[in-house]
């Protein structure tokens, strides 16, 4: 559910970049100047194009799509589990699975996914509901879902205070600096979070503490427009390590994410319930 916001391994390969000095990307003084200017002009673009790999312990899995954050996040991806660990028991297994995202819940293709949902086409997975059931993380995962957007991966480097300018590179032919910093773990939920309050930040730190998790890598490539083109995020817990790559293009692409009819839709829960004996 947050593959538009992935995390993985305490090591990067961004430091076997070939690229040295300006030549690529911005030139405005330092990495933070740069990635303040980046997070302003990736922010103002409203909407990209999206794809990308998640590599976990349990499955690894691709994505393609769309989305809109000028209003609340919208997108409307295809995803596909390709291997790992879970990958035979995923959702869909390796067939593409239609998943759209609204402001107020997620919504996946049940037909896709191998559920029987009394009918229904699609599964809805509302945000208010799973912040409720899922304690602390549920409400930070509620948070990240309704506010996520290219430009916060770069809001999160900046919170860090130490970025570091591994040099220029060609990303897909485009020309792009590539940034790379370290965020501990307990920090990534203050630096993101919108909509958490202080308890909820307390709790869902301990959490994170629980299971083993340190600190994220995080790697970014701006173009010569100071745009997010590029990002790898990679950390590690007592489950294994997760890695998650994601390419932006397109900005500004009309993205139109059509809501399911009620009359198609099953409630997460209510699922859940009817599964129980």
């Amino acid at each position: 559910m947050a593959g538009l916001t992935a995390c993985g391994s305490d090591s990067s390969d961004g430091d076997k970049a070939g690229g040295k000095g300006d030549g690529g990307g911005q030139s405005v003084g330092s990495p933070l100047a740069a990635l303040k200017l980046a997070s302003q002009r990736t922010d103002q673009q409203h909407s990209a194009k999206i794809d990308g790999t998640i590599k976990s312990p349990l499955a690894d899995s691709d994505m393609t799509g769309a989305m809109d954050w000028s209003d609340g996040m919208r997108a409307d991806m295809q995803m596909k589990s390709k291997g790992g660990a879970g990958a035979a028991s995923s959702p869909g297994g390796d067939k593409p699975v239609n998943v759209r995202y609204t402001p107020d819940a997620m919504f996946m293709n049940a037909a896709a996914m191998g559920i029987p949902a009394q009918g229904k086409e699609w599964i809805k997975y509302d945000y208010d509901l799973l912040a409720k059931q899922g304690g602390p993380s549920g409400a930070y995962l509620k948070d990240q879902m309704q506010n996520n957007n290219p430009s916060r991966s770069v809001q999160l480097l900046l919170a860090t205070g130490q970025v570091k300018k591994v040099g220029t590179e060609d990303v897909r032919g485009v020309g792009t600096t590539h940034y790379t910093g370290v965020v501990k773990v307990s920090e990534i939920a203050r630096a993101q979070s919108k909509g958490l309050s202080q308890s909820e930040l307390d709790a869902l730190e301990k959490q994170l503490k629980q299971s083993g998790a340190d600190s994220e890598t995080v790697d970014l490539w701006i173009d010569d427009k100071n745009l997010l083109v590029k990002k790898r995020e990679q950390a590690k817990s007592k489950t294994g390590v997760t890695d998650s790559t994601v390419y932006y293009s397109d900005y500004g692409t009309k993205v139109t994410v059509e809501e399911p009819p009620a009359s198609q839709t099953m409630d997460f829960q209510k699922l859940q319930q009817g599964s129980q004996p």
